[in-house]
């Protein structure tokens, strides 16, 4: 409950009208000399580089918190599978206790290997690997596997990783909050890095020049004890639903709900949230709706009141086009 309440205030610090108290701005100080010492430090090849021999494609955010990579990950590895590529996905795997470079199967658990990964694989349709060494997860996707691209989700900051196209989601609802870096706000590095990108996607919201609309939305939703059992969320419509949700950005959940006209009791939680199993009982004999990434943690005790809603992202296919094309001038190709 702690990290839940102080996630909601500096939440209000970041996006709301509260002045960030001057310890904050302190500790944003010594950040920002410590990621420029960082950055310089991987520049002069103090720390090593690593360069898989396949093409790395990046997925991440300048913000804490969601902003919709994961379905643009999903997405994009089914683009390129459809352009001839053989993709694989490498993330952190956080909150999992496995450390080292592995790849995620179909028996993998959320406790060992990370929500986020589990749900990759599952939606992704190709390799998964986690590993702390982005590197090593890389290397292992393509020696284990057969990858001839390598999709890195969440890896923008990790530049011990060779990368050679960088994609950043936006959440186009809440942007960059008071514009300042951690902790007294919510960027994860200054905004000139916007100009470094190849592609700027948008999820939500009005886009700006240069940007590219993302949408992202579901239409039925799955019983969690019955998989094969699906529900459109358009029968719902009118009707009240409890909607639990511990990603980055709970809301849009619930909105993306509410868009389609159903009543919504919102239960938000703290992103990567463990659950026990109680955060899905309520006394009444309401459906229960939650995301896929709290679905992988939670099909060992749901009810059978408990449905999964999947969403896809939608995205102009011009971008794939875009990254295939520059991909195949990159030398280093593995056909």
């Amino acid at each position: 409950m702690l990290r839940a309440r102080l996630t909601r205030w500096l939440e209000s610090v970041w996006y709301g009208k509260v002045t960030p108290p001057w310890p904050l701005g302190v500790l944003e100080a010594v950040y920002l000399r410590g990621l420029w010492l960082r950055r310089w430090m991987y520049r002069k090849r103090f720390f090593r580089v690593g360069r898989p021999a396949a093409p790395v494609i990046v997925v991440g955010n300048l913000t804490v918190g969601g902003t919709g990579k994961t379905p643009v990950v999903t997405w994009l590895a089914r683009e390129l599978a459809q352009r001839g590529w053989r993709p694989g996905v490498a993330l952190r795997g956080y909150r999992g206790r496995i450390q080292r470079a592995t790849l995620v199967g179909a028996d993998s658990r959320a406790d060992e290997f990370g929500d986020e990964a589990v749900l990759q694989y599952k939606a992704a349709s190709c390799p998964v690997a986690i590993g702390v060494d982005r590197v090593q997860a890389a290397e292992l996707l393509i020696e284990r596997a057969g990858c001839n691209v390598i999709i890195c989700d969440d890896g923008l900051q990790h530049w011990a990783l060779r990368r050679d196209f960088e994609l950043v989601v936006i959440d186009g609802e809440r942007r960059f909050g008071n514009g300042r870096l951690l902790p007294a706000g919510p960027l994860r590095e200054p905004l000139t890095r916007l100009a470094l990108l190849d592609a700027v996607v948008v999820n939500g919201g009005e886009p700006q020049a240069g940007e590219l609309p993302l949408t992202v939305g579901g239409s039925q939703a799955m019983n969690l004890r019955v998989p094969g059992q699906l529900v459109a969320l358009s029968q719902w419509r009118g009707l009240t639903v409890h909607a639990v949700a511990g990603i980055g950005n709970p809301q849009r959940f619930f909105r993306m709900l509410e868009a389609l006209g159903i009543n919504v009791i919102a239960h938000p939680l703290p992103d990567h949230h463990a659950y026990r199993g109680n955060e899905l009982e309520f006394a009444d004999q309401l459906p229960v709706l939650i995301t896929e990434k709290d679905a992988v943690k939670c099909a060992a005790f749901a009810n059978e009141r408990v449905y999964v809603v999947p969403v896809e992202a939608q995205l102009p296919a011009q971008l794939a086009d875009r990254i295939h094309n520059a991909l195949h001038q990159l030398p280093r190709i593995r056909s």
